[in-house]
């Protein structure tokens, strides 16, 4: 349903405009949590991968191009807010990128365990909170064969919208959930848990000791201070990445790429 903009106050239009990410993601009622995934590109992954729209925002001039699709596949009384590019910067605060804004609801989140239950290559994302950050170390795992990843409750929203807009839709195809204990519960399940730290006790990241496992946690920790010590301590293994010219760490969704490449399954 095409509803063209004439009030910058028009019902509807603040979750595009006015809600702030903490309350489109409604911690009190995750059931009705949204996030907004931006251009085409990501909007369509978002679609294959059963996620629900419910508000489009939509520069006119896209409506029979770039988005036509992307209407066509959402509920025809669905609100598809347009205007022109100007306007909607207005609105928004930024100007679209390829000119299209989809809100979508929140998927529920799977228990660590079902998420796991098959898996070999996990990422655990603790306290990292760059969501330029995230939305690389998904586009890596995504690429690189890690099968999910679990994010702490101190690391930024993989639904956050520039975490989505980084990533490229990656966020939508490597399963993903929230859980503080992942490292002790991946334990559990037998993964082999693996630390990305700077400790007297690291081994290098080619080192064989690590590539003869076949269910591997690889624990990143946050761009500042990294990994808390009694994560490092309770990890089976620590691992750190060969470096020269005395640089001493990368930034962590570029260490993120060398471990999953490096400790990839074979």
């Amino acid at each position: 349903m095409i509803c063209e903009i004439t009030d910058l106050a028009q019902p509807g239009l603040e979750v595009f405009a006015s809600m702030t990410e903490a309350e489109l993601r409604n911690r009190l009622d995750p059931g009705r949590g949204i996030f907004i995934a931006e251009s085409p590109k990501v909007i369509r992954l978002a679609l294959e991968a059963g996620l629900e729209p419910t508000a489009l925002l939509c520069e006119r001039r896209h409506i029979e191009g770039d988005a036509a699709a992307i209407i066509a596949a959402c509920p025809p009384e669905m609100p598809v807010f347009t205007g022109d590019r100007e306007l909607l910067a207005r609105l928004t605060g930024f100007t679209l990128t390829r000119g299209v804004l989809c809100a979508m609801r929140r998927p529920p989140l799977p228990s660590l365990e079902v998420l796991c239950e098959d898996a070999r290559r996990v990422a655990v994302l603790d306290g990292v909170v760059d969501s330029t950050n995230i939305g690389a170390i998904f586009r890596s795992a995504a690429a690189l064969g890690v099968t999910t990843t679990a994010s702490t409750p101190t690391s930024c929203d993989p639904l956050n919208r520039r975490v989505v807009r980084v990533s490229m839709g990656t966020v939508f195809q490597v399963p993903w959930t929230e859980a503080a204990d992942a490292p002790a519960r991946l334990s559990a399940m037998g993964f082999t848990t693996v630390a990305l730290a700077l400790t007297d006790k690291s081994v290098s990241i080619d080192d064989p000791v690590l590539t003869g496992h076949d269910r591997l946690a690889l624990i990143l920790g946050s761009e500042g201070w990294g990994l808390d010590a009694d994560v490092i301590a309770d990890a089976d293994f620590t691992a750190r990445i060969p470096m020269a010219h005395n640089v001493d760490s990368l930034n962590v969704g570029a260490a993120a790429a060398v471990a999953f490449w490096q400790l990839r399954q074979r």
